[in-house]
């Protein structure tokens, strides 16, 4: 590489930011879901790039291995008070639960609990949680992964004393002292602070006080905080009211990224309930993943991004609890779209294309795939096109890759986008360079992957 390549490079991507990620949450609680391996399978043929999990269960962590798919785990809420005993029994449920599947799968983060502090308060000590929590970072701390791994805990709105208005929102009194050490501990770890945000639960409690659209995300309705900001749906409400009350703790200073960890809307809900509607889940859940890629903020942060998870990914016909419960999920046990929602993208690694079909799998593999030694570097689908455009012409200029093939008369000229062409220049550049992880980088938008991308006549180089 010329001395002025890598300065280009660095300048062109820069200039623009990468699309933000879109996560599921994936639960396991029916018996008629496909096995995990389908699963990572067909996510790595859409735009979710984030997934969490409510264990550790060895089964998911190995299907996600080399897929480019980032996972979030969690410590079950009766493992809590074990881990919170002393620092070897968090070690002893990092050293068998997940440190055999890294690197080889992307864990980024470990829930330590879900919704600990308002689930069966007679039974959980708030202790226990924080204690759980400094235990886990502690045996990160030990093995250096504490950059890549982050430590956090998902709360529900519970842990509020109000929600309305915005501005005024605070912790509830029993909590603070418990919420000021996990905020204090997020802030000083650059962990994010995760909360389970649901409209539906409050409209459907709510429906002569909540217009329908406000609480769907449409934009269309306009309600005022007295401290001046307007707010157009009710999930900025929500998240602000988290802001405000972590504010309110003294953290106004510093950098803390609120995670909506949880968010969603059922397809089918008990007798009389006129709001759990396939179109009411479609309408949420798709402007729920256009605001998670969109990147935007709230009206209380409007440049501060917030992260989201869909939940979730399926109906859970064994969870317990009203109808609502088993039907939050996008897709049916069998893989099929619960109602028409796009989640495909226009080039995944190992994916032809992206048809939206209904049966399990958003996309087909490609011709002739296999599996094997070799490692090849694509662009990640959800990377935007503006900065796979600029590592585009760095490989086909300053990197000194040959882009013939990508060219009119090529044979990997089709399909003839962005994201495709982006991807074969990106990977000669990587075998031109020794295969180095640094060379498939490209400010996160590559991805290194064990599974031939070549389809049709159009050969990916390998090594």
């Amino acid at each position: 590489m010329s001395p002025t390549s890598l300065p280009l490079l660095l300048l062109l991507l820069w200039l623009f930011p990468a699309v933000s990620s879109v996560g599921v949450n994936y639960g396991t609680l029916g018996n008629n879901l496909p096995p995990p391996k389908k699963v990572a399978q067909l996510l790595q043929s859409t735009l979710i790039d984030k997934v969490k999990i409510y264990d550790t269960n060895p089964e998911i962590l190995d299907a996600f291995s080399n897929t480019g798919i980032d996972l979030i785990v969690a410590v079950e809420n009766n493992h809590v008070s074990n881990i919170s005993s002393d620092v070897a029994a968090a070690d002893e449920w990092f050293s068998t639960r997940v440190a055999p599947f890294i690197p080889a799968t992307s864990v980024v983060a470990i829930a330590v609990g879900n919704e600990y502090l308002t689930t069966d308060s007679d039974h959980l000590a708030q202790n226990a949680l924080v204690q759980a929590i400094q235990n886990l970072h502690g045996v990160l701390l030990a093995r250096g992964l504490h950059r890549k791994i982050k430590i956090t805990t998902p709360h529900s709105m519970a842990v509020l004393a109000s929600s309305f208005p915005p501005s005024s929102s605070t912790f509830a009194l029993e909590l603070i002292p418990t919420m000021t050490s996990i905020v204090g501990f997020l802030a000083d770890s650059g962990a994010p602070f995760m909360i389970n945000a649901y409209p539906y639960f409050a409209y459907r409690d709510n429906p002569g006080k909540i217009d329908l659209d406000y609480a769907l995300l449409g934009n269309t309705t306009a309600v005022r905080d007295p401290d001046g900001l307007v707010y157009g749906n009710m999930l900025d409400a929500q998240i602000d009211a988290v802001r405000s009350a972590i504010n309110a703790l003294g953290f106004g200073n510093r950098t803390i990224q609120i995670t909506v960890s949880e968010s969603g809307w059922p397809s089918k809900g008990d007798t009389g309930d006129k709001t759990a509607t396939p179109e009411n889940a479609k309408t949420y859940n798709t402007r729920l993943i256009e605001r998670a890629q969109s990147g935007k903020g709230t009206p209380m942060k409007p440049k501060e991004k917030v992260e989201v998870f869909v939940f979730s990914l399926f109906n859970e016909n064994k969870k317990g609890g009203k109808a609502t419960e088993r039907n939050f999920g996008i897709l049916n046990g069998d893989g099929s779209k619960v109602y028409e929602i796009d989640l495909s993208c226009s080039f995944c690694s190992g994916n032809g294309g992206g048809n939206g079909g209904g049966g399990l799998g958003f996309g087909e593999k490609a011709v002739n795939a296999v599996r094997g030694p070799s490692v090849w570097c694509v662009a990640k689908p959800h990377a935007a096109e503006e900065v796979l455009q600029a590592v585009l012409d760095f490989c086909c200029g300053p990197g000194g890759v040959d882009c013939r093939e990508i060219y009119g008369n090529g044979d990997c000229f089709e399909p003839n986008k962005v994201h495709a062409h982006s991807s074969y220049a990106m990977n000669v550049y990587y075998q031109m360079h020794g295969r180095n992880y640094w060379n498939c980088d490209f400010k996160g938008t590559g991805l290194v992957t064990f599974t031939d991308p070549s389809y049709g006549r159009c050969r990916y180089a390998q090594q």
